[in-house]
């Protein structure tokens, strides 16, 4: 797993202004796009037919004003703004298609994935926490990456946490003992096949995943359209080798979630 070491993150805001940036430039490259084609194709279809530049140009149009209303409802999902409940699903459905688009235009800008992946995931994070979702928590699964266990630890955790023997030396133990006294779901994965085995196992209405940029960003489109709110993982040695989560950032993120009684 290509993960960089994660020293100190950027400021969220500053997280989020990149995607909905990269999404912002990208609608106004494929607007100016169907205009050209537009131009472009009218003297045929005029020779065709004397109301076929209208229809094309309806098309056009319609599909591009979805797409600035996709653009308009994942910006003021993110500010909070009120949103109409039949645009919330298509907001979220949206920001994970156009996840490659952005993808691509930070490729072409020279902006390194790593960032691009990290902004995609705050600003989902944002979106999920403006719809104010509240789960029970026997209904909200978490998962982890294996590699928050210490690497010469002989205990396995993969098929049941509870074999932790809670040491104190990694951050399994604390997320077990957390496990136990919120009443969720929780689960350390291998990899992204075991993860989706476990979501589809579980069945939960909610997701908390602790992981680096890349696997929260795949995890998140890869569940939809269950909710899920992705927390960075800690590198202080490394991708991939003994990290370790924030437990109070992450004791938070199940707080905003989990309905109590």
């Amino acid at each position: 797993m290509n993960c960089v070491t994660q020293n100190k993150a950027p400021h969220k805001s500053n997280k989020k202004r990149l995607f909905i940036s990269l999404m912002g430039g990208s609608f106004a490259v494929v607007a100016l796009a169907f205009l050209i084609m537009w131009k472009v194709a009218y003297p045929g279809l005029w020779e065709i037919n004397e109301y076929l530049p209208l229809c094309f140009g309806l098309v056009l149009g319609v599909v591009a004003g979805l797409l600035a209303l996709g653009n308009f409802s994942m910006l003021a999902g993110v500010l909070g703004w009120p949103v109409p409940k039949c645009f919330s699903r298509q907001t979220y459905a949206l920001m994970n298609m156009l996840f490659y688009v952005a993808v691509g235009a930070g490729k072409l800008l020279g902006i390194d994935r790593r960032r691009i992946e990290g902004s995609f995931v705050a600003v989902s994070n944002q979106i999920v926490k403006h719809r104010h979702l509240k789960v029970p928590p026997d209904r909200l699964l978490v998962v982890t990456p294996h590699c928050l266990q210490l690497a010469d630890c002989p205990h396995k955790i993969t098929r049941d946490p509870h074999n932790c023997k809670r040491c104190g030396r990694c951050d399994i133990g604390a997320l077990v003992t957390m496990a136990e006294e919120m009443g969720f779901h929780f689960f350390v994965v291998t990899g992204g096949t075991l993860a989706r085995q476990t979501v589809m196992k579980i069945r939960p209405q909610a997701v908390v995943a602790i992981a680096c940029e890349r696997d929260l960003a795949s995890g998140i489109q890869d569940v939809y359209p269950i909710p899920s709110v992705g927390v960075l993982n800690l590198r202080p040695n490394g991708p991939c080798y003994n990290t370790h989560v924030d437990l109070k950032e992450f004791r938070q993120a199940i707080e905003e979630i989990i309905r109590r009684k």
